[in-house]
């Protein structure tokens, strides 16, 4: 039976599904409501941990459910101006739900209060940054592979919600080179280039039916679908189902969940766009081989990638750098602060997932937050929009994150 937390981060999956669009402003609009949600929660019932923004001075009798109905709302309406679903439509209904007698005015007091606390610390938090970004046309560089101009080439900037600076948990040069031209001729680099050609295309006779299931299980890459923060947010709510957590401990689970996320968009991005690199995906990496400079790639002019749009058939790379991997970022925040939250790796669950590509029901069952966490990292291989080590560096860089934002936020009093 989902409670007021579980039920609301339903209603923000609905509105990413309809808005689509690349993940950061989904986890930073995520991260506005979980975490007014729990300042809501946390003003209300007997708090053994800090606030995020706000701790409202709030009547005994406010309805805890009012509070965190009216947070959602208005930092949902905030975060996702342009949404189509009905936001005060579901309000009131949540409302409506109450039982008879529920202080509503009460809880309505705190919620707007703690979600105007968040919506007043994110103005200008760089989220509505639109310069614009010229792609590179030498070796390695990064540009547009058909579906569209670079996604969120700002994003690196925008304000953290946790951590000191976009550029805390930056990671380093792939391989640690230097040099973009030494890394395009490395050993590495050839081996990985060689690894994603033949594992990540589209018709590729190696790549095992398992192989090829992660790959799709991971992607969500379509509008649509409630993109990799909202498989993660699934998970969350899946683990937390199995231990039957409560309204105060899902507001505290929920909120880091979402402020980790929120900060993985902004390392993720960071080391996109913000560093020299720019890298290529492999799709142009394979079709212009012949310019890298490294005698022991070859090109392929024909080839395609995995990740397949079913709408019409055809193949495609995300819009935007290839080092690191979001997917590995975001999956290793996740995993890290699900072992601290629950003091144990060690928790068996199952996930379903939304690609459009995979018949509906399809599962996967893991053993623990880590192995998740690196099946996802690899997966984007298999899929053939990622080498190696974009994932390898976007799972250390998240599980630094998360482990800082575990060990430093929404803390005990």
């Amino acid at each position: 039976m989902p409670d007021a937390i579980t039920h609301w981060n339903d209603v923000l999956l609905e509105v990413v599904r309809q808005v689509g669009g690349p993940p950061g402003p989904i986890a930073r609009g995520g991260a506005m409501m979980h975490a007014s949600m729990y300042d809501a929660v946390s003003s209300i019932a007997p708090s053994t941990h800090r606030p995020y923004l706000a701790s409202v001075p709030a009547a005994p009798t406010a309805s805890i459910e009012a509070a965190v109905a009216h947070a959602a709302h208005d930092t949902l309406a905030a975060a996702f101006p342009s949404t189509t679903v009905p936001l005060a439509t579901r309000l009131s209904a949540a409302i409506a739900a109450l039982d008879p007698g529920a202080d509503v005015a009460g809880g309505e007091a705190v919620g707007t209060a703690t979600a105007a606390a968040m919506i007043a610390k994110r103005r200008g938090d760089g989220a509505d940054d639109n310069a614009p970004y010229v792609p590179g046309t030498s070796a390695g560089d990064w540009r547009p592979t058909g579906t569209g101009p670079a996604a969120g080439p700002n994003w690196g900037n925008l304000k953290p919600f946790c951590s000191p600076y976009g550029q805390s948990f930056r990671p380093p040069q792939p391989g640690g080179y230097v040099s973009k031209a030494e890394m395009l001729t490395s050993p590495e680099y050839t081996a990985q280039f060689d690894e994603v050609k033949e594992l990540g295309r589209s018709n590729s006779a190696t790549r095992t039916s398992e192989e090829t299931e992660i790959a799709l299980f991971w992607a969500n890459d379509l509008d649509g679908t409630y993109k990799p923060p909202g498989q993660l947010f699934e998970i969350t709510k899946v683990v937390s189902d199995q231990k039957g957590l409560d309204l105060v401990e899902n507001a505290r689970l929920f909120a880091l969940v979402a402020l980790g996320m929120a900060d993985a968009s902004v390392v993720a991005w960071d080391a996109k766009y913000d560093t020299h690199l720019d890298l290529w995906r492999p799709e142009t990496a394979i079709k212009l081989a012949a310019t890298d400079g490294n005698p022991a790639t070859t090109a392929q002019a024909n080839w395609k990638p995995l990740l397949k749009n079913p709408a019409n058939n055809k193949h495609f790379s995300p819009p935007f750098p290839a080092y690191v991997s979001g997917h590995a970022t975001f999956g290793a925040v996740h995993a890290a602060i699900m072992r601290r939250y629950f003091d144990t790796d060690n928790v068996t669950f199952t996930a379903t997932t939304e690609d459009p590509n995979l018949p509906a029901g399809v599962e996967r069952t893991f053993n623990s937050f880590t192995e998740a966490a690196r099946e996802n990292a690899r997966s984007r291989v298999y899929l053939g929009v990622h080498f190696q080590w974009d994932g390898d560096h976007g799972f250390h860089s998240g599980n630094a994150l998360g482990e800082y934002v575990a060990d430093n936020v929404l803390r005990p009093i």
